[in-house]
């Protein structure tokens, strides 16, 4: 495997060596970055073998040291175009692309190629990660280590073609056609219609995204808003709801989550998240429940690229979904996790 990322690699230096011959005046620029991390888990419940307690992607591990994702992405433009090829290896890049598990699919997290014609517009041809949602596939970007309900029930990427448009100021728009939602190769001849628009105060201190989704009988409207509210503190907010239609059957679902930040200094920071989600109409997510809400505390330490997340998770059901280590069930959970992330 290391020889096929290698083998990427020195195709894009060969594309930039042979590009800047062609132009010199034309700036070329290559970028690589990388990322890893690794987690323990332990749920008090102490489920029997083969349950985790878990509900959400990511962390489906019962007191074990777990590696979650290595990543190496790499980031090439020259002059109106560029290109990026974005790799993972472990169980998070797998979950992520589960439709492809058994094949080499599963390691392309991202692949696309990009034009801009202008400063105002730009299309993007390929597989990129869902506009949907606040949180994020790889685990620097995100404070809380373990992931929210309305995350992981979707969508996590789409495979098509978009534009990304300036509309002037802080506002812009997204306009996409895609594979049904999670599909590389698409299972039918239905496109699904990808849609963002986002906007912002001058100072960047609140800013909004209105996301949207629909085809193949599925719909989804998502909202997303951050405010800073001094240097220590900022907060987010993300709403989801999903509604589809199987033959005679309709289902839908809807989230909520809040996220408060606190950075009391550069190197330590606290995160609040609280989750909640309603598997409300006929949508058999999460079995016996309906509703379940939630709250998970994180640290985040700092010691230059490594990033030390200690943090406890309590989730309470409407069902008993979960279970106890003598075989029961149970409404309630709790959970620890102490991962470790490292950025390059």
């Amino acid at each position: 495997m290391l020889k096929k990322i290698s083998a990427v690699c020195i195709g894009f230096l060969a594309l930039q060596s042979a590009s800047a011959q062609t132009d010199p005046a034309k700036k070329s620029t290559t970028t690589f970055t990388g990322s890893l991390d690794a987690y323990y888990r332990f749920s008090f419940n102490d489920p029997p073998a083969g349950g985790t307690n878990n509900f959400t992607s990511f962390t489906n591990s019962k007191n074990s040291f777990e590696l979650g994702m290595a990543s190496i992405k790499v980031d090439h433009s020259i002059g109106k175009v560029s290109a990026t090829v974005d790799l993972g290896f472990g169980k998070r890049a797998q979950e992520f692309s589960y439709n492809d598990v058994g094949t080499t699919l599963t390691a392309v997290k991202q692949a696309y190629i990009s034009y801009a014609p202008s400063d105002k517009v730009k299309f993007t041809i390929g597989k990129w990660a869902t506009h949907i949602g606040y949180e994020l596939l790889d685990a620097y970007a995100n404070r809380n280590y373990s992931m929210s309900y309305g995350f992981s029930y979707g969508p996590f990427f789409h495979t098509g073609l978009k534009a990304d448009i300036s509309l002037g100021g802080k506002s812009a728009l997204m306009v996409g056609v895609a594979n049904p939602t999670d599909y590389v190769s698409a299972p039918n001849g239905v496109k699904m219609l990808l849609a963002q628009f986002s906007t912002g105060t001058t100072n960047d201190k609140l800013k909004a995204y209105l996301n949207f989704q629909g085809g193949t009988g599925l719909t989804q409207f998502d909202l997303v808003v951050t405010g800073v509210l001094s240097d220590q503190f900022n907060i987010a907010y993300d709403g989801t709801v999903q509604t589809s239609k199987i033959g005679t059957t309709n289902s839908s679902w809807k989230a909520h989550a809040v996220y408060l930040n606190y950075d009391p200094a550069k190197t330590f920071g606290l995160t609040l998240r609280a989750d909640y989600f309603d598997d409300r109409k006929l949508a058999p997510v999460l079995g016996a429940a309906n509703k379940v809400f939630a709250l998970t505390l994180s640290g985040n330490a700092k010691v230059d690229n490594l990033t030390i997340i200690p943090e406890i998770r309590l989730d309470n059901a409407t069902g008993a979904i979960f279970s106890k280590g003598s075989g029961g069930a149970t409404k309630s959970n709790a959970s620890f996790i102490l991962a470790a992330v490292y950025k390059f």
